[in-house]
Formats: C-alpha cells, sequence, structure tokens
C-alpha cells in the first residue's frame, strides 16, 4: 500500500537539525521530520532545585507546548485556559526522562538544565522529534558549561550516550516508519521508541488503537524503531560534527 508521500514503509521523513536557530539560549536547535518543526531549546541555571541542594548531584527537566496555530485549527494556548493539558504533562515527562538517560547527572555538578520544547508546526511525530532535537540541544548546553569550567566532570563524561526518538505503526496491517499526521490518526497500531544511539531501548510507548497486535508485529515495529533511532543518531553526530 502505497504511503501518502511516497515513501517506502522503512523509510524515515527528510530530517534536519539546525543548530544555533535562536541566538538566546545556550542551546538551540531547529528539528523537522518532514513538515513537523519543534524549536528546542536548552537553558543552564547555576544550582538545582531545592530538593536536590547538596547531593552534588545536577538536574535536567523538560517542557513541551504547541503554538496555537501549529495544527489546522488554533488552539487556545494553555495559560490563557489556565489548565496545562494531560498530553501536554505526559510528553513534557516523556522527553525529560529521555533526556536524562543520557547524561550523568554527578558529572554534571549542582547544574539545572530545562529543555523546551515548542511545536512551531505539527505532523505528527512531534514528540520524538522533540526527544532528537534536545539532544543536540543539550549537547550545545553542556559544551557551554565545559568552557566555562562549570562542570564536575569532563564533557564526554556528562554526556555518555546518545539518545533519539521516532513513531512507528501498522496501517492496513503493513509496520511503517515515522508517521505522518493523516497515517498517525489512521493507524492500527500506535508506537514510539526512544533508543540510545547503542540501540538499547529508553522507553517505548506502543498502543493497538484498532484492535489488538500480535508478537510478530510488535517485534517488526520494534526492529523498525531502532533502525530509525540508528539513522536519527547519525543525523545528531553530523549536526554536532558541523
Amino acid at each position: 500500500m502505497a504511503r501518502p508521500d511516497g515513501r517506502q514503509p522503512d523509510q524515515l521523513r527528510p530530517v534536519t537539525l539546525t543548530r544555533r536557530w535562536s541566538i538566546h539560549p545556550e542551546g538551540s536547535v531547529l528539528v523537522e521530520f518532514g513538515d513537523t518543526r519543534v524549536l528546542c531549546t536548552a537553558s543552564v541555571t547555576e544550582g538545582v532545585p531545592r530538593w536536590r541542594k547538596g547531593s552534588g548531584l545536577g538536574w535536567v527537566t523538560a517542557e513541551y507546548s504547541m503554538l496555537p496555530r501549529s495544527t489546522t485549527t488554533r488552539s487556545d494556548r494553555e495559560s490563557v485556559r489556565g489548565k496545562v493539558g494531560g498530553r501536554t504533562h505526559e510528553i513534557s515527562r516523556l522527553v525529560g526522562r529521555s533526556l536524562r538517560a543520557c547524561i550523568d547527572l554527578k558529572a554534571l555538578g549542582e547544574n539545572s538544565i530545562v529543555l523546551d520544547c515548542d511545536v512551531l508546526q505539527a505532523d505528527g511525530g512531534t514528540r520524538t522529534a522533540a526527544i532528537t532535537g534536545a539532544y543536540v540541544a543539550l549537547h550545545d548546553a553542556v559544551n557551554w558549561l565545559a568552557d566555562r569550567k562549570a562542570l564536575a566532570g569532563k564533557p564526554a563524561k556528562v554526556m555518555h550516550r546518545s539518545v533519539a526518538a521516532v513513531s512507528v505503526g501498522v496501517l492496513e496491517g503493513e509496520p511503517r516508519l515515522d508517521l505522518n499526521y493523516v497515517e498517525d490518526v489512521a493507524a492500527e497500531v500506535d508506537m514510539n521508541v526512544v533508543c540510545t544511539g547503542t540501540g538499547d531501548f529508553v522507553e517505548v510507548q506502543g498502543t493497538g488503537e484498532a484492535g489488538v497486535f500480535a508478537r510478530d508485529q510488535l517485534d517488526a515495529l520494534l526492529d523498525l524503531g531502532v533502525a530509525g533511532c540508528a539513522e536519527l543518531t547519525e543525523a545528531q553526530r553530523k549536526a554536532l560534527a558541523g
């Protein structure tokens, strides 16, 4: 079955990682997965939350949001509604967990880094794009701290592994990689896979949207996700080398 944009089932959308997109944060990346665009910024603060003071450990957390017209119709800002939605909380926590998996908080020292992931344009896979771009922004923020000799350990020890994420799903029985919006809303199975640069899993979120799925389908989706994350890891490496 042909995909809406003509890709092969195991093919990522075009991926672009533009570093230093914003001039103010210690790290910033505009990440593009096809028509999905997310601005990821990393902001450094000296010190840690009160509950962590004196531990010798740093802290990394994340916040995620969608701009009002990032989708086909305008949504009110959550600040105007006076309540942060459950989806926003869930994705913010996912991004935070994923990025903490790649950093040694003891080597970071008592510094805090907040990753803000703002969806400028949504076409499926916003949370996976956010994780992939936020890793690069975090890397630049850690190097900013290293340049100022503010780390407790060497930069290579602080960022001891890489992290990337991609969506996978099943449509009409066919496993597919990196779903765009049209595919995502029609998927029988929808899954997000977060992997390290060596192919280990950080988190897997999978749901049978229109029924259940078999073990062989799960295995096929995980294989697709690992392969997709490997490609994204290479894109991250090239962006940081540039």
